[in-house]
């Protein structure tokens, strides 16, 4: 049986890293002022590291590379995914930017690894996107995915990755507090071994139903709010640590937003939270911990 989560992690220590104009126009989660891009740099560097050295305390396996100046976001590595079996996918990204993040020394040292599956970024030139496991979020075990349609999520492409990688997959349409998609599933829900988080608010109604009922078939619900979407409380992901076991990495904000209703429900199928304070990169970024981290199966 596959595995839904992974004790090896990827994580990218960012070389440059601010408020991204390119992405503004599809992530409203990102924030802009006139703060200096070098203190900026160096706060979202302490708050990489923290959160990595936690991760790594837990006993969570971490391979480090360092990103690339010119790609602003590379500290959210969206760019690939791999899968058991030794398979990798390497996937189209919106902006300019994002695309300039795939490194081939990085793509060179994952693929003594990975094979290379899928290599959808020939698409980019057709202006059709589809990010990684940020637009599709996966429940490995049972082979389903759930897409929130939006630019950097085209439909056509999460159909053509489902049948690829004999998925079952739910697309559906979501309104953020702008009223505009959501830019990336993976703000929205994440599935783990046992449970899933998911804020309905945002998913438009004719959707809801269909969403709950798939997940609730074989994972335990908890229901994330519409203010709970915008404090990051969605953007957390299922991680194994010490003897294998479960812990749910969070960042703080998102983490002292959860009440104690939901932080009960979690603590029935992992051991604990791996929480680590970053709002520099939630706030220029408009990503949070999940957006950071790349599972390695």
């Amino acid at each position: 049986m596959s595995k839904q989560s992974s004790r090896h992690i990827l994580l990218i220590e960012p070389a440059e890293f601010h408020f991204n104009p390119d992405t503004a126009e599809t992530n409203q989660y990102q924030h802009n002022d006139t703060r200096n891009h070098d203190l900026i740099l160096t706060d979202a560097i302490a708050e990489f590291r923290r959160f990595r050295n936690k991760l790594v305390e837990t006993g969570v396996y971490v391979t480090t590379f360092k990103g690339k100046e010119g790609c602003p976001d590379h500290v959210f590595a969206n760019w690939f995914s791999t899968h058991e079996g030794g398979e990798m996918n390497l996937y189209p990204m919106l902006a300019k930017s994002r695309q300039e993040e795939r490194v081939p020394a990085m793509i060179e040292a994952l693929s003594k690894a990975y094979t290379i599956k899928l290599d959808m970024t020939a698409h980019e030139q057709q202006g059709l996107y589809l990010e990684g496991v940020s637009s599709i979020v996966l429940d490995r075990v049972h082979k389903k995915g759930f897409a929130a349609i939006s630019p950097r999520t085209d439909e056509a492409l999460v159909r053509k990755w489902a049948a690829e990688m004999e998925y079952d997959i739910l697309a559906f349409e979501t309104e953020n507090h702008v009223g505009k998609p959501v830019y990336h599933t993976d703000l929205i829900m994440h599935i783990g071994t046992e449970f899933a988080a998911v804020c309905l608010e945002c998913i438009l109604p004719q959707y809801r139903d269909k969403v709950r009922d798939k997940l609730s078939t074989t994972h335990e619900v908890i229901e994330l709010s519409f203010d709970q979407l915008e404090q990051f409380c969605g953007n957390a992901l299922e991680v194994r640590g010490h003897q294998n076991a479960p812990y749910l990495a969070i960042s703080e904000s998102a983490f002292y937003n959860l009440n104690q209703k939901q932080r009960a429900q979690y603590l029935q199928y992992v051991k604990g939270f791996i929480s680590s304070d970053i709002p520099t990169l939630e706030r220029y970024g408009g990503g949070s911990a999940r957006c950071m981290i790349q599972e390695l199966f």
